[in-house]
Parts: C-alpha cells; sequence; structure tokens
C-alpha cells in the first residue's frame, strides 16, 4: 500500500524542529495545528449532514448505526457507541462499535487485523448485517482495508454507508453512499493520526450519534431528557433536567422522578402535561418518545 500520497502520512513543514523545541512552543504549537480539525469538519458540515438523515432514516426501519474502524479510528467509533445508552438510553445493540481484531484491539494492537477486507464482512456477518442498517466506516488514511471490505459487503447486503476519512480523494469515498472528507493536513508528529485527523473523527462521530438523536426525540430542549441516572452524579443531573424542563423546584423535580421509576422524560411529561405516570407513558407513545409532541407543545 503506497501511503506517499497521503496528507496524513506526510511530514509537517512547521514541525521539523518538534524535538528541539521549548515544551511551552511544542505545545502553542500543537494547539495551533488542532484548530485544523474543526475548521476541517465545518468545511464537510453538508456531507455530515447527508450522513446524518441516513442515521435517521435507518433507526426508523428499525436498523442499526454501526461503526466500523481499524486502530484509534476503530476505538473512536466504539467510544462514541457505548456512550450512547447512558445519554440517550438506546439499548446497546443500537449503536454498535466494530475495531478490526475485536475487543482486544481496543486496547493492545493487533497485528494485520487492518490489512484483511474479510475480517470486516466476516464481523458485519457476525451481528447479522442487513438492509436496514448504516455502516460508518472511519479510516484516516482513507483507505484501510478492514473498512474498505466492510463498506463493500455493507453495499452488497443493501445497507446505507459513510466513509469518513482524513484526506481528500480519499479512496474509501468511492466506497460509500456519504464520502466526509477531513482535510486535517500533516500531522504534528508525522504520520501521527491520533492528532488531528482523530480528533476530527472524533468530533464527526459526534455530530452523527447526538444529532440523529435529537431528530429521534431523545432531546427536549437541549436537555438529555432520556439519560440513565445510574449513579449519583446522573441521578443529581436527572433531577436537575427534569427541574429545568419542567419549571419546578428541585424537591418536586426528585419526587416526581422517583414516581416516574426514574425516567426522566417521563417526570417531565407527567409535570407539563399534569398527569400520572401511565398516562406520559401513554402519551410519549403515541408521540413516538418526543416531549413536544406529548405535552402539546409542538
Amino acid at each position: 500500500m503506497d501511503l506517499t500520497s497521503l496528507t496524513t502520512e506526510a511530514p509537517n513543514p512547521a514541525t521539523t524542529n518538534l524535538d528541539r523545541m521549548p515544551v511551552a512552543d511544542l505545545l502553542a504549537l500543537m494547539n495551533a495545528e488542532d484548530r485544523r480539525a474543526p475548521e476541517a469538519v465545518a468545511a464537510a458540515l453538508p456531507q455530515v449532514a447527508e450522513a446524518v438523515e441516513l442515521i435517521v432514516a435507518a433507526r426508523r426501519r428499525g436498523g442499526r448505526l454501526v461503526y466500523l474502524g481499524a486502530g484509534t479510528s476503530g476505538r473512536l467509533g466504539l467510544l462514541d457507541a457505548v456512550e450512547c445508552p447512558p445519554t440517550f438510553d438506546t439499548d446497546p445493540t443500537e449503536v454498535v462499535g466494530l475495531i478490526a481484531g475485536g475487543r482486544r484491539a481496543v486496547t493492545e494492537a493487533v497485528e494485520g487485523a487492518e490489512d484483511d477486507p474479510v475480517l470486516a464482512a466476516e464481523d458485519l456477518r457476525g451481528i447479522g448485517l442487513g438492509p436496514d442498517d448504516v455502516v460508518v466506516g472511519l479510516t484516516a488514511s482513507g483507505r484501510t482495508p478492514y473498512v474498505l471490505g466492510g463498506l463493500d459487503h455493507a453495499r452488497s447486503v443493501g445497507a446505507a454507508t459513510v466513509a469518513v476519512a482524513c484526506n481528500v480523494g480519499a479512496v474509501v469515498s468511492t466506497h460509500a453512499d456519504v464520502a466526509i472528507e477531513l482535510d486535517t493536513g500533516p500531522e504534528v508528529l508525522t504520520g501521527s493520526t491520533r492528532l488531528k485527523a482523530g480528533t476530527a473523527q472524533k468530533l464527526v462521530c459526534n455530530m452523527l450519534s447526538t444529532a440523529a438523536m435529537v431528530r429521534d426525540g431523545k432531546v427536549f430542549g437541549n436537555l438529555m431528557v432520556d439519560v440513565r441516572p445510574t449513579n449519583a452524579k446522573l441521578v443529581d443531573r436527572a433531577r436537575r433536567i427534569v427541574a429545568t424542563a419542567a419549571g419546578t423546584d428541585a424537591a418536586t423535580a426528585a419526587a416526581t422522578l422517583e414516581a416516574a421509576g426514574g425516567q426522566p422524560k417521563v417526570a417531565v411529561v407527567m409535570l407539563l402535561a399534569c398527569c400520572s405516570r401511565v398516562a406520559a407513558l401513554d402519551r410519549l407513545a403515541e408521540a413516538g418518545g418526543r416531549v413536544r409532541e406529548a405535552v402539546g407543545m409542538s
């Protein structure tokens, strides 16, 4: 695989003396270079929006969002996937992260795994990938065989596909329905795509899952009303969410949250619609989980 033409592999002319810089100067330079990550994402927002629409459509069909990647890219997809259940009360099967080499690759390198396009197809078959799903392939270089093979398999079964790469004109872009190309440029440390490229990919993952969940009624205003209060911090957050959303005091919010079985969204509807837990659940079911519609605010 020839990587010499990739900007993510090119030396950065601004950092040729990196090993001789005072720490303060080194950090300032890294900080300056890191600003390219959000700028690169901003330039690709139209494509990110297209990807969000694919994910929303897939979820409405009962399909899943599946992240696929190797190394840092795979870990970033997994990170986004595992954060969705506590943040949005999704089932762990709704957003899935697959990484070349399996779960062992989360904490250690699995040599050669990313170079096997067949392995990705096997991993996707293992989760029963079908036409209702959408696969997001993450690859900084834009030509990781594991990701290419996975996207090709996804298309062969009729699943929607998205490619996220950090090189313009990436090979992977031709293997997906939507191509998100992030021009992050050469890294401060040559070829270390856990830096700017990783940051840009993380920003895109944040957008894909968050925007899709907002469109799916998992958010009321800017409040995560589907948060799972599974520890003391989250219980406190849930109470504050209920109080803010319903415009009530902390004691009322806490009592209603308890009556709602610990479900902030249900508690909010109970307070705003002045109804019981059972009635709130019925309203939410009829409104597709959307608080505004459930309380007649739309």
